[in-house]
């Protein structure tokens, strides 16, 4: 059961409250470049992300904004954009207006939006702007750009304890402190509570869980899960994986996003389909039809089953945006492409449509088995396009229609 919190939209997107936990992600290109940003805006969100975070950085950024959102709602792409400030965010969102409107969400992160006597009047500048023009911001606070001031009042504090708590503790509580007072902040200048979302994001999986679980303690406000600089490959993978998992499993988090490090000219889009998939397998949402397939060994040297699904996986993500369009319910199919006699029937029977391929001195047949039952028997070397035609059959005569 999630923790109930106030609602926020986003645009068409309602994030807390019960609503479905959001995906989101955020672009690498540079702001200014709207050819590339507008490109990788609507690949993000092909791709299914349902928020789409860019840099506002600089003059030239900030003008770029209303153009890039022009050009994505002229392709049909009509994936919110949230702005993501440091530094001179109350200098951009007041000089260029076009770009304020243009947005629909604004990042703010307290412990770079001002330095001493400016911090105060410098946030309140920016969330005077989202009141402004009705936007919601997330107060973002990150563990790499965390308040000084605050952290060092905290270390001050502790020390004069008697029984001073671990450093890194105290960390913890700098971070949920930066991001509840800056919350209150930003109520008492005029912000509804249903205009807030609060993050705390760190590096480590067990830190982000702590700060999270005090996060949720002391706040009813909707909360952005994320592992700052999760690292590249597996590593990134499995460390946001394990932090994620460990909080939405409790309830904590309305809406999550995948830093990963993209391999060199690797797709930016894997972040998404990673944080897809950690809501899917832990049952939280569906996005698309998932497939199950064995690891093989010793009983599978042929390398045809690990092709087949791979194949399958591929064509069942690039034409899941159509079948989402079109029927009701087909991202819960279930798809099983097993590689030898052992496991394959059995594993293929629980699936909605799954295949068993011959394992190493099997007979060279495939049998094809729906909703629990054998259906037919594959041979030959066009096993993988005859099996693609049996899902999209499965699909057309089992899932009902949308209303046009």
């Amino acid at each position: 059961m999630r923790r109930k919190t106030f609602s926020v939209k986003v645009g068409d997107v309602v994030i807390g409250d019960q609503a479905p936990v959001v995906v989101q992600s955020m672009t690498n290109t540079d702001t200014a470049d709207k050819a590339s940003t507008v490109a990788q805006v609507a690949s993000l969100a092909n791709a299914g992300s349902e928020l789409v975070r860019i840099t506002v950085n600089t003059e030239e950024a900030a003008a770029q904004v209303p153009y890039i959102r022009a050009e994505l709602d002229k392709m049909g792409c009509v994936v919110p954009l949230v702005g993501d400030f440091h530094y001179n965010g109350h200098l951009l969102l007041t000089k260029y207006p076009a770009c304020a409107k243009a947005l629909s969400k604004y990042r703010i992160n307290p412990g770079n939006v001002g330095f001493k006597d400016k911090k105060d009047r410098q946030f309140t500048t920016m969330i005077e702007q989202a009141i402004k023009y009705d936007k919601p911001v997330r107060i973002g606070v990150n563990w790499g750009s965390l308040d000084q001031d605050l952290l060092a009042k905290f270390m001050d504090d502790n020390a004069r304890c008697s029984t001073p708590k671990d450093v890194k503790l105290v960390m913890h509580d700098a971070l949920v402190a930066s991001a509840i007072e800056s919350a209150e902040l930003a109520e008492k200048i005029g912000l509804g509570k249903d205009r807030i979302i609060l993050s705390c994001k760190v590096s480590s999986v067990q830190d982000l869980v702590a700060v999270y679980h005090k996060l949720a303690e002391k706040s009813d406000l909707a909360l952005h899960l994320g592992l700052t600089e999760a690292g590249m490959g597996s590593k990134g993978i499995v460390a946001s994986t394990a932090a994620l998992s460990l909080l939405l499993q409790q309830g904590i988090g309305d809406t999550i996003r995948i830093s990963l490090t993209p391999e060199p000219g690797g797709d930016r889009t894997q972040e998404v389909v990673v944080g897809q998939e950690i809501l899917q397998t832990m049952g939280i949402r569906s996005f698309t039809p998932q497939i199950a397939a064995c690891p093989g060994c010793g009983r599978t040297t042929s390398t045809v089953f690990q092709e087949l699904a791979k194949d399958i996986q591929s064509y069942v993500r690039l034409n899941m945006p159509k079948w989402g369009e079109r029927y009701i319910g087909v991202e819960d199919m279930q798809v099983a492409v097993m590689g030898c006699i052992v496991n394959g029937p059995g594993e293929s029977k629980h699936a909605n449509i799954g295949i068993s391929l011959p394992g190493t001195g099997e007979q060279p047949a495939a049998p094809v088995f729906i909703d629990g039952e054998k259906k037919m028997t594959l041979r030959g070397g066009r096993i993988a396009q005859e099996f693609k035609e049996v899902i999209d059959g499965y699909i057309s005569s089992t899932y009902e229609e949308k209303m046009p």
